[in-house]
C-alpha cells in the first residue's frame, strides 16, 4: 500500500490519516483503515490488517473525525497518536471536549493528550458520568485500571508516558492464552517422582544458560555458567526496580573487562562486518541521553504489569523485549533480556516453583524466527532515524528518537514468546523428565544383569538410548567384557524401559 495513494479509490482513515496529515515520521500502524467504494472487508497481509470501510465511514479532512474513528474502530497506535498530539493545536481537543463534555471518545482523547504530552488543557474537570477505559479491552491487553477523576477515564495502559508499549488482542494470541500451557506443565511434572524432577531442574537451568549464551554466539566457561545459573535461580526474588541490582546482574554474566557501573553513556548499535570490511547496521539503539528516562519507564512498566493482572507470558514478552530495545549496557543486554522472561514468569507464578522453562533452547531451535521478530521492531524504526558515521566510525543520531522506543506495538513479540514457551514445555521439559525416568529404570535393569561400574553402565545406556534400545555394531567393541547374550538382555531391558515410559507418561 502506497501511503496516501487514492488512485485505487482508497482514502485513509483514522491513524493512517493522522500520520499522513501531520507528516509524522513514525512507523506504520499494524491496522490500516481506508474508505472505499464497496462493502466492508478485511485484507490480511502477514501480520498487518487492511480494514476497508464503505464510503459512509469517510472522515474527510477533519482531525476530530479521524481521532474519533481511531478511538472507536481501531486498535490504538500510541506512536502515531502521541506524535499527532505533539503537533496539533491544543484548541483542537479543547473544542471537541467542550462540544461533547460527556462524550466517551472526547474524554479518552483528552486523557491521552494530557497523560502523554504533560500539557494541561484549558478545561474543567468532568463533574459526573461513568468512567470509560483508556484502551478498549476487547482490542488490547490491559492492566488493572487506575481512575483519572479529572477525565473520568480509567487508565488501563500497560505502562506510563516514559514507556508504554501496546499489545493487540489478536485471534492468534487469544488461542495461545487458551492453551493454558502453565497448567499443562504442572500436569507433566505431577507424573514424576520428586527425585527425578530435582535432577531435571538442575539440567534445565544449565540448558537455559548454555542456550542463552549460544544465541550470542558464545560458549561460557564453567565459572560464567555457574554465575548465570545462580542468577536464574534467583529470578523470582530479583528486584527489577533496583538499578543497582540490574547492574550487578550485568556484572555477573559478562567478562569482567566489560562490567558496567551505570547505564551506557555512548551511542551504540547492533550490526555486523561484511566481507568488504564495511559495518552493516541492523539496529540503532536509543541515544545515551534518553537511556535513563527510558529505563525509569521500563522499571515502572514492569512493576505495573507484575501487579496488574496482565497475562504472564505477555508481560514477560513486553518487559524482556523492551529491555533489549533500550540496550542500556555495552554487553550482556541479550542475556539479561532473556533473564527477564524468567523473572516475570516466576514472579507471576506462571513457572512452577523452583523450575525454569528453558526458553532460550526453544529460540536456538529456530533462531531465524527470533531474528525476524527483532527486525519487526528494528526495521520500521530504522526508517525514522536520521544518523550518520563520524570520522571515527561511530554513529551519531541527529533527531529526537526517544518516542520511537517509548511507544511500540509488542503483539508479534508476545505471540512469538508464547510459541517458544509452548515449545519448551512440550519438548525440553517433557523430554528431560522422560529421559531421566527411562535412564533410571534402564540403569537399574542393566545393573541386575551385570554389576557394571556406574560410568560403564551409564555410557552403555546412553548409547542404547541413542539407537532406540539397540547397541550398534560400531559401538559393540567398546564393551568387550560383555557377552552377546548379556548385550541382548540389556537391549531388551532398555527397550522395555522406553515402552514403560511411553505407556505411563504419554511420551511421544
Amino acid at each position: 500500500m502506497i501511503e496516501g495513494d487514492t488512485s485505487n479509490g482508497r482514502v485513509p482513515l483514522g491513524h493512517m490519516w493522522l500520520r499522513q496529515h501531520f507528516g509524522l515520521s513514525v512507523p506504520l500502524p499494524y491496522t490500516e483503515s481506508y474508505a472505499i467504494a464497496g462493502a466492508r472487508r478485511t485484507e490480511v497481509m502477514g501480520a498487518r490488517a487492511i480494514e476497508l470501510y464503505p464510503r459512509r465511514y469517510a472522515t474527510g479532512d477533519n482531525v476530530i473525525a479521524n481521532l474519533r474513528f481511531a478511538l472507536r474502530h481501531e486498535p490504538l497506535d500510541l506512536g502515531i497518536l502521541v506524535a499527532a498530539f505533539e503537533v496539533m493545536p491544543p484548541a483542537t481537543i479543547e473544542a471537541w471536549v467542550r462540544a461533547e463534555p460527556s462524550g466517551a471518545y472526547a474524554r479518552r482523547a483528552w486523557f491521552l493528550y494530557e497523560h502523554f504530552t504533560g500539557r494541561i488543557l484549558d478545561l474543567s474537570d468532568v463533574a459526573f458520568g461513568n468512567y470509560v477505559e483508556a484502551l478498549d479491552p476487547k482490542k488490547h491487553v490491559v492492566t488493572t485500571r487506575r481512575n483519572s477523576p479529572r477525565h473520568r477515564v480509567a487508565d488501563n495502559l500497560l505502562g506510563t508516558p516514559a514507556l508504554c508499549p501496546t499489545v493487540r488482542r489478536t485471534a492468534r494470541l487469544e488461542a495461545q492464552i487458551g492453551v493454558h500451557i502453565d497448567a499443562e506443565a504442572r500436569a507433566i511434572i505431577e507424573r514424576y517422582d520428586p527425585a527425578i524432577l530435582a535432577r531435571a531442574v538442575r539440567y534445565l537451568y544449565t540448558k537455559e544458560t548454555r542456550s542463552s549464551f549460544a544465541i550470542e554466539g558464545e560458549s561460557p566457561n564453567a565459572d560464567r555458567t555457574e554465575r548465570f545459573v545462580a542468577a536464574l535461580r534467583s529470578a523470582a526474588s530479583f528486584d527489577a526496580s533496583d538499578k543497582a541490582a540490574i547492574v550487578r546482574l550485568q556484572n555477573a554474566i559478562v567478562d569482567p573487562r566489560y562490567a558496567a557501573s551505570d547505564w551506557r553513556g555512548f551511542q551504540n548499535f547492533v550490526g555486523e562486518m561484511t566481507m568488504d570490511f564495511r559495518e552493516e547496521v541492523h539496529f540503532i539503539c536509543p541515544r545515551p541521553e534518553d537511556v535513563p528516562s527510558l529505563m525509569r519507564g521500563w522499571t515502572a512498566l514492569t512493576a505495573r504489569m507484575l501487579s496488574g493482572a496482565v497475562e504472564p507470558v505477555v508481560a514477560a514478552a513486553v518487559a524482556a523485549f523492551a529491555f533489549v530495545f533500550i540496550h542500556p549496557f555495552e554487553d550482556g543486554n541479550g542475556r539479561i533480556h532473556r533473564f527477564m522472561v524468567h523473572h516475570v514468569l516466576s514472579r507471576m507464578g506462571f513457572s512452577p516453583d523452583s523450575l525454569i522453562f528453558p526458553v532460550s533452547a526453544a529460540i536456538v531451535r529456530d533462531q531465524r524466527r527470533y531474528d525476524e521478530v527483532l527486525e519487526s521492531f528494528s526495521q520500521p524504526l530504522f526508517q525514522a532515524i536520521r544518523w550518520n558515521w563520524t570520522a571515527e566510525r561511530e554513529i551519531i543520531v541527529s533527531n529526537d528518537t526517544a518516542p520511537l522506543y517509548r511507544f511500540f506495538d509488542a503483539t508479534l513479540l508476545a505471540e512469538y514468546l508464547y510459541d517458544r514457551v509452548v515449545d519448551t514445555v512440550r519438548t525440553d521439559l517433557r523430554e528431560e523428565l522422560g529421559f531421566i525416568a527411562v535412564f533410571d529404570r534402564a540403569f537399574e535393569a542393566v545393573r541386575t544383569i551385570v554389576d557394571m561400574p556406574d560410568r560403564r553402565a551409564g555410557l552403555l545406556i546412553r548409547l542404547l538410548l541413542q539407537n532406540n534400545g539397540r547397541l550398534s555394531g560400531a559401538k559393540r567393541g567398546q564393551f568387550p567384557e560383555l557377552s552377546d547374550a548379556e548385550v541382548v538382555r540389556m537391549e531388551t531391558a532398555v527397550q522395555q524401559a522406553i515402552a514403560s515410559e511411553r505407556s505411563e507418561h504419554g511420551a511421544d
